[in-house]
């Protein structure tokens, strides 16, 4: 893996981790080993939750990520990066919210998602997508 400072997590990122994927396993322990710090934005709190999630699993995997808090700032620069990559709707807003989260990160940054395209499209070239 190349080294990454930041791993940016969207939802299916999260779900991932909190279902002990392997291959997520992995790249976090390597994350760890290198000490980088895995980040989620606020909201994606919110799309991971549902019925069927477990809410300790859940708390496990937050006490160990830096939460991003979404602000007008950051909503503003979010609907922005929507503009820009020629995105609208709710389909793209939590999308969106991850991007900006993203790009405010120390580089080298990397987001873990399963929607490659649309992160590729807000984040640009400066943030490293891995998909799931």
């Amino acid at each position: 893996m190349t080294h990454i400072a930041t791993l940016v997590l969207d939802s299916e990122g999260l779900s991932a981790w909190m279902a002990q994927d392997r291959k997520t396993a992995a790249l976090f322990k390597a994350l760890e080993i290198s000490g980088g710090d895995l980040v989620v934005s606020a909201n994606t709190i919110i799309e991971v939750s549902h019925g069927g999630t477990s809410m300790a699993r859940l708390n496990w995997a937050l006490s160990r990520t830096k939460i991003e808090p979404v602000t007008e700032q950051s909503a503003k620069a979010a609907a922005k990066l929507l503009k820009q990559a020629g995105l609208h709707g709710h389909k793209y807003a939590i999308d969106a919210t991850v991007a900006e989260t993203a790009l405010r990160q120390p580089p080298p940054v990397a987001v873990l998602t399963s929607d490659a395209d649309d992160l590729r499209k807000l984040c640009g070239p400066r943030v490293k997508v891995i998909r799931l």
